[in-house]
């Protein structure tokens, strides 16, 4: 409502249920509140950044929508550690034909080497509309909190990459691979 927010003085903290591809925040959301002309804008989300596919009945299977993912080949390219797309994507090729006991979820690896709240802040800028001079923040629920608000269900694998089959690690590295060869469609 307008005449609420102090002009350049307050900040406004919005709530999300998950943050999955981010357009909705970027071209609807962050636009309307941003009207209100705050000192900034937070958006915090309840769930975990959702970095992964799902294959067990949500349709969330193309690693390109993710903002997570996004935001992490950002990083991997100013960083200047692009190139490691190519290493695991060959690593995903390599597994194909092999056992199940013997898939493993090498994208996992490429999200090692940023911290959450590093992929969070770049995950603001790729959210917040050009031109906008409002500073905007993003802040995730962890995993390890997650766990603790839901100790008896730990289905977590599209934020941990931790897949209870050998048919999910194999979704991810399709997915990843299809992100790689530029290919729509899913993983599975």
């Amino acid at each position: 409502t307008y005449g609420i927010v102090k002009n350049g003085e307050d900040t406004l903290v919005l709530i999300d249920d998950s943050i999955v591809r981010g357009t909705t925040l970027k071209d609807s959301i962050i636009q309307a509140v941003a009207r209100l002309r705050p000192k900034k804008i937070v958006i915090v989300s309840s769930a975990p950044q959702i970095r992964y596919p799902d294959c067990y009945g949500i349709d969330m299977s193309s690693m390109k929508e993710f903002i997570a993912f996004r935001a992490l080949v950002r990083l991997l390219k100013e960083s200047g550690k692009s190139y490691l797309l190519d290493e695991v994507y060959k690593k995903c090729k390599a597994q194909f034909g092999l056992p199940d006991e013997k898939i493993k979820n090498y994208v996992k690896e490429l999200y090692d080497y940023f911290s959450q709240k590093q992929i969070s802040k770049m995950i603001a800028q790729l959210v917040t509309p050009p031109n906008l001079k409002i500073e905007v923040k993003v802040i995730y629920q962890t995993i390890e909190d997650l766990h603790k608000a839901c100790p008896n269900h730990k289905g977590d694998w599209y934020f941990s990459g931790n897949y209870p089959t050998p048919g999910g690690s194999r979704v991810v590295n399709k997915a990843f691979i299809n992100y790689m060869e530029h290919k729509d469609g899913r993983g599975y």
